[in-house]
């Protein structure tokens, strides 16, 4: 399938065909932050997609202008699925960020200025001193097993599996991702390889989630369960390559 060729746009029309997605469960504490860096960014396509919260982050999200979408079935990557379907025809690039804050918004002018020679940019965590600082164990531990899996199996080897991510929507469409939960973003990485999509890392700052409870860091069960699907998406994936 080919991909759209580089192009040099100007900033406003760039900024206009970027769709953010921000899959949130319970985030109302950290949610008008985060769209408001957006905003500040000159981003104006914003999509929440509900996770099935029980707090008011929907409700914030449409008082600050948000575009709202339901998804209330559990599952990060199903979450994230629901907020490209129906994309408005302008659309060319997908960004994926989270809702608790902890995303260097501020830095995404780097990502927009290598867009145009790239297919899928991705926040690296790992390659800054507040990045590495703010990770948890369970984190660095869960960046080492599916990297170097990665690498094992693709040749490839990646740095972060971190969330802020900025993909060209061709690209994202011949990826035909199938994971509809926190194996979603290794799906990406790992398709990205196989179509031989041009990516690169960019290294960013971190910082621990503003306010609220983390789903997954620092919560010793869910980071057994997130390595257990680390482990169950590279297997499946692997299999699905030599079929």
């Amino acid at each position: 399938m080919a991909l759209d060729q580089s192009q040099t746009w100007p900033a406003t029309e760039l900024l206009d065909s970027i769709q953010v997605v921000i899959p949130v469960r319970d985030e109302q504490q950290t949610l008008a932050h985060v769209i408001g860096q957006l905003q500040s960014q000159g981003l104006r396509r914003i999509r929440v997609v509900d996770n099935g919260s029980r707090d008011g982050s929907a409700v914030i999200a449409l008082e600050l202008g948000a575009e709202v979408l339901s998804e209330p079935r559990p599952g990060y990557g199903r979450a994230c699925w629901r907020g490209c379907g129906n994309l408005d025809p302008a659309t060319r690039w997908l960004l994926f960020c989270d809702g608790d804050g902890s995303d260097p918004i501020e830095e995404l002018p780097r990502f927009l200025q290598l867009a145009h020679h790239h297919d899928l940019l991705l926040g690296d965590r790992t390659a800054t001193a507040a990045g590495r600082a703010a990770l948890t164990s369970l984190q660095h531990w869960g960046n080492r097993l599916a990297t170097a899996l990665i690498a094992l199996g693709w040749g490839v080897r990646y740095r972060d599996l971190g969330p802020l991510r900025l993909v060209r929507r061709s690209a994202f469409e011949a990826m035909g991702m199938r994971d509809r939960g926190y194996g979603w973003t290794l799906e990406m990485q790992v398709r990205a390889i196989e179509l031989g999509l041009r990516s690169r890392e960019i290294p960013i700052s971190h910082r621990p989630r503003l306010a609220g409870d983390s789903k997954i860091s620092g919560r010793w069960g869910a980071s057994l369960r997130a390595g257990s699907v680390i482990l169950t998406t590279l297997g499946r994936l692997w299999l699905r390559r030599w079929h």
